[in-house]
């Protein structure tokens, strides 16, 4: 059996470093379906949470029942949205100009989702029951400053910088 020099080792170990990173890049199409599978079950969830709020500002309930479920809907919601940046993240980095930065971009609008929530849950947490016009005054002004970081932080795949992720976003059904 012939021993393996050293320089032969170093040589194959130098070549295959790059190698075995470019393949650790899923091309636009397998990133793209990546995200897409992780923030299916996210938007499904935030659709029925923002349903189920709605319903909880409109529904007669006392003040004590209504922060109790609007909490533990937001607490439901910032959840999803951390499961979704992490699936996100599993996703890795898609093998696109400025890859890295369109990954960034997803994690920190996920991050800042879920920060959003987090916040309208403390905020909720943090209200007195009573008198109760004023709870739901209070109540208000939580979703309405969720609105407002939520839209600082929303998911916009038409501001891609890559044209071949944007045509896998657009042409994939698990992105639809």
């Amino acid at each position: 059996m012939r021993a393996v020099r050293p320089i032969s080792l170093a040589l194959v170990l130098v070549l295959a470093t790059p190698l075995s990173a470019c393949s650790a890049q899923p091309g636009p199409q397998a990133w793209a379906a990546l995200v897409c599978t992780a923030l299916s079950p996210w938007r499904s969830e935030i659709d029925s949470l923002t349903s189920r709020t709605q319903q909880q500002m409109t529904t007669k309930t006392t003040p004590g029942q209504a922060k109790e479920n609007l909490a533990r809907l937001f607490d439901g919601a910032a959840t999803a949205s951390e499961e979704a940046r992490v699936g996100v993240e599993r996703a890795g980095v898609p093998d696109v100009t400025n890859g890295d930065a369109i990954a960034d971009g997803f994690l920190g609008s996920l991050a800042g989702i879920r920060d959003a929530y987090g916040h309208a849950r403390s905020g909720i947490e943090a209200l007195a029951i009573s008198p109760a016009k004023t709870f739901y005054d209070e109540v208000g002004k939580v979703v309405e400053r969720l609105t407002e970081e939520y839209e600082k932080s929303s998911l916009d795949t038409t501001k891609l910088d890559s044209v071949e992720l944007r045509q896998a976003f657009d042409s994939l059904p698990e992105c639809q």
